[in-house]
């Protein structure tokens, strides 16, 4: 992405580099060509998430300058570099900079394939 801009996604969206492959993803998961013409189930790389979910402001502190403005999250499940399986009808598609991706909400994500840290295998 460009050094001049970046773009942000905002709350529980999920920014998907879509995997074009149809038979057999990258990580070894099959999906079958019924399930996947029958239910538009797609796949692909997580890029970039939001923040996650927004809570709601409350204010504890009588005094002023004691209270916080900043918002407060709880942040996804989901995080860059994983393996996303997700129902297509719930995505957006975008072009940017000339590349294609998807936006998605979390709920749209039915399972995620994450690496294992330091062993190299899922």
């Amino acid at each position: 992405m460009s050094d001049e801009r970046d773009l942000i996604i905002i709350g529980d969206r999920i920014l998907i580099a879509p995997d074009n492959s149809k038979e057999k993803t990258s990580t070894g998961l099959f999906l079958p060509q019924g399930l996947a013409e029958k239910e538009n189930v797609q796949s692909g790389y997580v890029v970039k998430t939001g923040p996650g979910y927004m809570l709601p402001f409350t204010d504890n502190s009588s005094e002023p300058w004691a209270r916080s403005r900043e918002p407060q999250y709880v942040p996804l499940q989901v995080s860059a570099g994983d393996y996303a399986i997700f129902l297509k009808r719930e995505s957006i598609e975008i072009e940017y900079e000339e590349k294609k991706y998807l936006i998605i909400p979390q709920a749209g994500i039915l399972a995620i394939i994450r690496e294992k840290f330091g062993t190299g295998e899922l």
